[in-house]
């Protein structure tokens, strides 16, 4: 499998409702999963979401011309061995949407170890 990163269809709906003063989370959370699949649009989950608690990741938006980047980043530790296949950005820290989807290569992990995620939304 190679690396899919897909901005979902909730995650537009999300956007265009934060631009429009109706939504006011800040899609700061970030979870990871394991099991198999590709990130599609129309996700709304994760494949399955591992039994750690999604972080606050620090969200920051980069202007450079024309353009502006919203990126979130955030660190998530393994509470034991597994093997993470997927990731994505949330509304909120339990349920919530899922704004962006990434699926990948499975990283194997031990507890302890972490991966740090930096998940952008670029419109160039």
């Amino acid at each position: 499998m190679s690396k899919v990163t897909v901005l979902t269809y909730t995650g537009e709906e999300w956007g265009a409702a934060r631009m429009a003063g109706s939504e006011d989370t800040t899609g700061a959370y970030i979870g990871w999963g394991s099991g198999e699949g590709t990130a599609a649009k129309g996700d709304t989950t994760l494949f399955t979401e591992e039994s750690e608690d999604r972080v606050a990741g620090t969200v920051s938006l980069e202007s450079t011309g024309p353009t502006a980047k919203y990126q979130v980043e955030g660190t998530i530790t393994a509470d034991g061995t597994k093997i993470i296949t997927n990731a994505g950005n949330f509304s909120a820290s339990t349920s919530g949407t899922m704004i962006v989807h990434s699926s990948f290569d499975g990283i194997p992990v031990d507890e302890g170890d972490d991966i740090t995620f930096t998940i952008s939304i670029d419109p160039a």
